[in-house]
């Protein structure tokens, strides 16, 4: 079945459903998740088994209160500390963890608080994710912006003072080629400072050619990291084949971009498990390409369309602080970034203690910051890819976090 047909209309035709249906009930129809497919760059590189093979070992519950007292009186965490703070027997040590990411912040960060806000430039896909709101079968209204439509939003953004923005795509290199994207990365460098990209993995030369382009670095969500969870989520499309989704990080360092972010979506699986991946993920190739930025997003599964299918595995806001914290003290010097997805009152409160960037302003439907910024209707704008729960301004957040006595940094890259 031609993907594009898919995601060009709303309505499913009758040979679409039927696909859509063996998709979901025989595995035997899928592709191989862990083979490359056609055109997909293979490196040489041992982080992935690496990764792997401390997750293949971890066990949370063997961890006791002594591990994690241990863990915390270490001046370096190790990887085994690393292992005992994300365990259930740390969760009543939560505000020494605290104490700790702090001191830990404040000695790499200061008080500064970076604010970025995200542009959804298209939500065409020709992944069948269950869990996602821009998958190819879901039956929303897509929309793709044109060069000037994209500008036209960049400028709306501009002129409200953000110099940071993240350009996303739904994962369609049929709607949103590497060419159309970096024309999006060409203008964006003419209203901001530090120019990210949330999109399909790419190989490591079409990452030069967006570096070239204007992008300073790019963040990709594994989702999980758990390989067979990962098959079951992820039933059509590139992004089933769950290696050259790990891999893209380093592809991206080898093309030249200046940093890189890794994510889980906390909730799709085991979350501690997907904790520790995504921090070690993080930490082999700190040691590997020590001249890289890096950062850490931590995001949980937000209310969309088919949640009903995928079990979802909840985290709560305890959870979600010892991760925040845990990642801290084993990563002090990668940024860490907290969404809208989170609640302002959980934002306000983690900036304060490991937070170092969060996301303000934003919308994650395509084409509506005029109306959103101005009041001004589209008309004509793209669905939403999940509901956020922080829906304040940029001036609100800005001010929130000025009355807490940080400080908040809109860039500070010179440009030479």
């Amino acid at each position: 079945m031609d993907n594009e047909f898919l995601i060009e209309r709303n309505d499913l035709s009758d040979d679409a459903r039927k696909r859509k249906f063996q998709l979901e009930n025989d595995p035997s129809c899928r592709t191989n998740h862990m083979e490359y497919m056609e055109g997909m760059e293979r490196i040489k590189s041992d982080v992935m088994e690496r990764v792997m093979e401390n997750v293949r070992a971890y066990d949370a519950s063997l961890y006791t209160e002594i591990d994690v007292r241990n863990a915390l009186s270490h001046e370096t965490c190790t990887i085994d500390d690393f292992k005992a703070l994300l365990s259930p027997a740390a969760l009543p040590f939560l505000e020494q963890m605290a104490h700790r990411a702090q001191i830990e912040t404040r000695r790499h960060f200061g008080k500064c608080v970076y604010l970025f806000t995200p542009l959804y430039i298209a939500n065409y896909c020709e992944n069948y994710c269950v869990y996602c709101g821009f998958n190819c079968y879901n039956n929303i209204h897509r929309k793709k912006l044109s060069p000037d439509e994209i500008e036209r939003e960049m400028k709306v953004i501009s002129e409200s003072g953000i110099e940071e923005i993240l350009m996303l795509t739904g994962e369609s290199r049929g709607m949103s080629g590497i060419e159309y994207i970096g024309e999006a990365c060409r203008r964006a460098r003419k209203y901001f400072r530090n120019v990210g990209l949330e999109i399909y993995p790419v190989n490591s030369d079409e990452y030069r050619y967006l570096h070239e382009c204007g992008a300073d670095y790019i963040t990709v969500f594994q989702e999980t990291y758990n390989p067979d969870k990962y098959e079951t989520l992820h039933l059509m499309g590139h992004k089933r084949v769950w290696p050259y989704r790990f891999e893209s990080q380093e592809r991206a360092l080898m093309g030249g971009m200046r940093g890189v972010g890794f994510s889980a979506l906390l909730g799709l699986d085991d979350f501690r498990k997907d904790a520790l991946a995504t921090g070690l993920h993080v930490h082999f190739l700190q040691r590997k390409y020590p001249h890289a930025e890096m950062s850490l997003s931590c995001p949980r599964l937000r209310p969309i369309v088919n949640n009903d299918k995928i079990n979802p595995k909840d985290v709560h806001e305890q959870q979600l602080c010892q991760i925040l914290c845990a990642y801290r003290i084993f990563l002090p010097f990668a940024g860490i970034t907290v969404s809208s997805r989170e609640a302002p009152r959980f934002r306000d409160g983690i900036i304060n203690i490991a937070a170092t960037k969060i996301s303000a302003g934003v919308s994650t439907g395509i084409g509506d910051h005029e109306e959103k910024y101005k009041g001004k209707k589209s008309g004509d704008a793209g669905d939403e890819q999940f509901e956020i729960a922080d829906t304040r301004s940029f001036s609100e957040i800005y001010d929130a976090i000025k009355k807490q006595g940080l400080q908040p940094v809109l860039n500070d890259y010179i440009f030479v």
